[in-house]
């Protein structure tokens, strides 16, 4: 981007994404202390999902914040997943409530105008 870099609301969403993804990694590394030998491949297959779902939040983290239009799609759909697993843990209303929050404050920073005119310029900008 030829510009004074990633608008307020993207950065934001760059943060709480990191923050996501570092803590997706964390309870890859806390699965990976758990498994035990009767479910092991469960334990090492669990793991290694954890493990990319985490480090991908964390590249796309990073395009956001460099204002990289690639990094919007699967943020959004994370998100969505957030959601999805936000009302699945409704009866521990805590989580429930964190997870809500989060997304929510991702989904705003990725919707809000100048985030999209950011990208939207970038993109112009690379296709010609």
């Amino acid at each position: 981007m030829s510009g004074p870099g990633a608008p307020a609301p993207l950065v934001t969403a760059a943060g709480l994404t990191f923050v996501q993804g570092l803590l997706v990694v964390l309870g890859a590394v806390a699965e990976a202390l758990s498994v035990v030998p009767d479910r092991l491949v469960l334990g090492l297959s669990t793991t290694v999902f954890f493990t990319l779902c985490g480090a991908a939040l964390l590249l796309c983290a990073w395009g956001l914040s460099r204002v990289r239009p690639w990094a919007r799609g699967p943020v959004l759909l994370a998100q969505l997943v957030w959601l999805g697993l936000a009302w699945n843990f409704r009866e521990t209303w805590q989580v429930s409530v964190a997870l809500v929050v989060a997304a929510t404050a991702v989904l705003a920073g990725l919707l809000h105008p100048r985030s999209i005119l950011a990208i939207e310029t970038v993109r112009d900008a690379d296709a010609g």
